[in-house]
C-alpha cells in the first residue's frame, strides 16, 4: 500500500490550519476576557477567583504551612490582581501571572512576621502531596499503610519531610514546592518566581539535596 505524498502534505496542512485556528480562538477568548477584567467586569473577576483560587490557596498553603495564613494571602493576591490587571500584558498566562503575585505577597508576609520576632509553627495536619514521579515522591511513599504501625511510620515521615520542606531556605522551598509538587516546567517557574531557566534548575538541586541531607536518617 502507497500513499500519494500530495495527499500525505494536504492532510498535514490542514490538521496544522485546524490547530493554528484552534489557537487563535483560544487566544481571542483570553483577550476578550483579559479585556473584561480591565474594564473592572466583576463577573469577569468572579471567574478569575473561581477559576484559579484552588491553586493560589494550595501554593500558599505549602509555602507557610498555615491554612489561615494560606486563605489570607489567597484574598490579599486577589485584591493585588484586581488592582494591577490593567498593568497585565499577557507576557505570562493568567496563572503563571497570579502565582507570581502569591509568592510575592507570601515573601512580604514573612518579612512582617520576621521583623516582629514571631515564629511560625508547622502544621502537623497539613496535606502533603507527591503525585508526580519525582525525588520528593521517591524519598516518601504516601501509600496507605498495610497495618498500625506502617501508619505511624508513614505519619512521622511525611512529618519529617513538611517540616525539612518548610524549613529550607525561601528561594530552594519556592523552587522545589512548584517543581515537585505543584508540577510546573522550568520555563513556569521562572515566569513565576521572575528568574531564568538556569537559576530554577540550581536552586531546585540545591534544595533537593538540602532535603536528602536533612532526612538522611529516615
Amino acid at each position: 500500500m502507497t500513499f500519494d505524498e500530495e495527499k500525505i502534505t494536504d492532510v498535514a496542512q490542514r490538521a496544522a490550519s485546524g490547530l493554528n485556528s484552534a489557537r487563535q480562538a483560544r487566544d481571542a477568548a483570553q483577550d476578550e476576557f483579559l479585556e473584561r477584567l480591565k474594564t473592572e467586569d466583576a463577573a469577569a473577576f468572579d471567574l478569575l477567583v473561581t477559576r484559579y483560587s484552588p491553586d493560589v490557596y494550595a501554593v500558599l498553603f505549602r509555602l507557610t504551612e498555615n491554612a489561615e495564613e494560606a486563605a489570607d494571602l489567597t484574598q490579599e493576591t486577589f485584591l493585588h490582581a484586581l488592582r494591577a490587571i490593567k498593568n497585565f500584558r499577557g507576557e505570562a498566562d493568567l496563572k503563571t501571572w497570579l502565582f507570581r503575585i502569591a509568592v510575592n505577597q507570601s515573601r512580604n508576609r514573612f518579612r512582617w512576621w520576621t521583623r516582629r520576632r514571631r515564629e511560625k509553627t508547622i502544621s502537623l495536619d497539613a496535606p502533603f502531596s507527591s503525585d508526580s514521579e519525582t525525588a520528593l515522591s521517591e524519598m516518601i511513599s504516601s501509600r496507605e499503610a498495610e497495618n498500625p504501625e506502617e501508619e505511624i511510620l508513614r505519619i512521622e515521615r511525611q512529618t519529617a519531610l513538611r517540616n525539612a520542606l518548610h524549613n529550607l531556605p525561601e528561594v530552594f522551598r519556592e523552587a522545589v514546592i512548584f517543581c515537585d509538587i505543584e508540577g510546573l516546567s522550568y520555563e513556569e517557574i521562572a515566569a513565576t518566581l521572575q528568574i531564568n531557566v538556569g537559576t530554577v534548575k540550581s536552586r531546585i538541586a540545591r534544595g533537593r539535596e538540602e532535603l536528602r541531607r536533612k532526612l538522611k536518617d529516615i
